[in-house]
């Protein structure tokens, strides 16, 4: 079984790291007795598959969800099928990588229009004159 995650970059079954444990929420008894929550780990750092281009990319785009090792972690616990929840971890993968792999759309720096430069000043007038009458308060033996 392959992940093929699009941009050419396709990721086999040993790349991948499958573990379960006990689910939370609702089930009933079934929750109690059966390990129906996935977690899959991938390492980007140790890919073979992944180009040193592709791995610097990944490495930035998801730097705050790795852990010390370069792995990214996927968790799925929405459905009480262990083979079901399997599926959707690697939907959930698959979507994430192509997502940190797809180019932003550089910004093109713009000005502020002679509109919104008037509702500002207008606003900031408002704020001022709001202060402003505001005044001291006198005090009661005066």
């Amino acid at each position: 079984m392959m992940l093929d995650i699009g941009f050419g970059v396709v990721i086999p079954q040993d790349e991948l790291q499958f573990s379960t444990a006990r689910a939370s929420g609702p089930g009933g008894q079934h929750v109690n007795t059966t390990d129906s929550k996935v977690l899959l780990r991938f390492n980007i750092s140790e890919s073979r598959q992944l180009s040193p281009a592709r791995k610097a990319q990944l490495l930035e785009a998801l730097a705050h969800r790795l852990d010390s090792e370069g792995a990214v972690l996927i968790t799925a616990q929405e459905s009480r099928s262990q083979h079901v929840n399997k599926e959707l971890a690697l939907a959930k993968l698959a979507a994430l990588l192509r997502k940190a792999l797809t180019p932003r759309a550089p910004r093109r720096p713009t000005r502020p229009t002679l509109a919104s430069k008037e509702r500002r000043l207008a606003g900031k007038k408002l704020t001022a004159a709001r202060k402003q009458a505001r005044g001291r308060v006198p005090k009661a033996d005066d």
